[in-house]
């Protein structure tokens, strides 16, 4: 499954800069997700304009993998287990896995999806905010943390405000507004080793008892984070189930074939006046080795690639072209073949 944006006219870079805001914020995120709906390049758009194609595949495509599929149906399941439940009763999901394999983006599409479906089930209702999306602040403390709900939310905070009041003033709008999923990224910043961290992750959990939603967390190697050390760590690991969301592997039939399908529908994305279909799915195994699978790195070159092609004006992806773009330093040192050992030379007994 392939969403591909509507392609339209370019703003200028000054434009794109000031018309910007962070799904992290409530008017970032209603941009987000009011972004109108992708639809696949036209076989009639050779009028497009350069810009415009350098536009598109710089935005490119997203992909929707087995694990986004997995962690969606997770969510909603979850969804409908917590939604007569009272207080400490409810459950929730964090998602983890390797950097660069899709956490963030599975869910941003997954909040997407949820607050669009919300949107039609209560058409014209302004009063209501079904999702809320942040991240986890850099040493963040308990205030920190909840700072971030109240700026998604648009709340004033008056320096005179402590942590309780704050907290007080977002558990009392989230429900007031429905709110039923709040997505938090980067949960593996909190040390529960250390006191702000832990303190932090003792207001994640009041949160979670005050709001009436599904709380689904992302992060890298969670599992083998600080947060899941100790009394609090076995709290939570108590109430959330995990969901590893890695590198697509091609040791079986079918996983190959899902290797494949997923090549051929960002290759089917492409529009570049020259290139010649099937040239990426020919090259599937060459694409994994390249980027071991994980989808960020294959976004990557397949852009680039495209990129490069507009630039020079070939409009065609070749494997040589592929060599050529380098990629994040992990997948470059993972794709570089193992160094052969020279034979240590014998000592034959006499000396240098």
């Amino acid at each position: 499954m392939v969403a591909v944006p509507e392609a339209g006219p370019v703003p200028d870079e000054e434009q794109q800069v000031a018309a910007y805001a962070p799904p992290t914020t409530r008017e970032g995120w209603q941009q987000f997700v009011g972004t109108p709906p992708l639809q696949p390049p036209p076989d009639a758009g050779a009028d497009w304009s350069l810009e415009e194609r350098l536009d598109y595949h710089s935005r490119f495509v997203v992909l929707t993998t087995p694990a986004m599929e997995r962690i969606s149906l997770s969510v909603r399941r979850l969804m409908l287990l917590n939604r007569r439940q009272q207080g400490t009763a409810r459950r929730g999901l964090i998602v983890s896995g390797p950097p660069t394999t899709g956490k963030t983006t599975t869910l941003l599409e997954m909040g997407r999806t949820f607050e669009l479906a919300e949107q039609r089930r209560h058409p014209g209702r302004t009063d209501r905010l079904p999702v809320v999306f942040l991240a986890v602040p850099p040493a963040s403390t308990p205030k920190m943390l909840v700072s971030e709900f109240a700026r998604f939310l648009g709340i004033p905070i008056a320096a005179r405000m402590n942590q309780a009041q704050i907290t007080d003033a977002v558990c009392h709008l989230l429900c007031q507004l429905g709110t039923a999923l709040v997505l938090v990224d980067d949960v593996h910043l909190l040390d529960t080793r250390t006191r702000a961290g832990s303190e932090t992750s003792d207001q994640m959990k009041h949160l979670g008892e005050r709001i009436p939603a599904t709380f689904v967390y992302a992060g890298v190697d969670v599992e083998a984070s600080p947060l899941l050390n100790g009394p609090r760590g076995a709290q939570l690991a108590g109430r959330f189930t995990l969901v590893r969301n890695t590198a697509l592997s091609r040791g079986t039939a079918e996983q190959r074939a899902t290797w494949l399908d997923l090549v051929t529908d960002m290759e089917n994305a492409l529009h570049l006046r020259h290139h010649t279909g099937g040239t990426l799915a020919r090259h599937a195994d060459y694409l994994h080795q390249r980027t071991g699978g994980v989808m960020g790195s294959l976004s990557h070159l397949i852009r680039e690639a495209a990129l490069t092609a507009l630039l020079d004006g070939s409009e065609k992806i070749t494997k040589r072209l592929l060599a050529g773009i380098q990629l994040d330093i992990r997948a470059e040192q993972q794709a570089r073949p193992p160094r052969k050992r020279l034979p240590r030379p014998r000592n034959n007994g006499t000396g240098s």
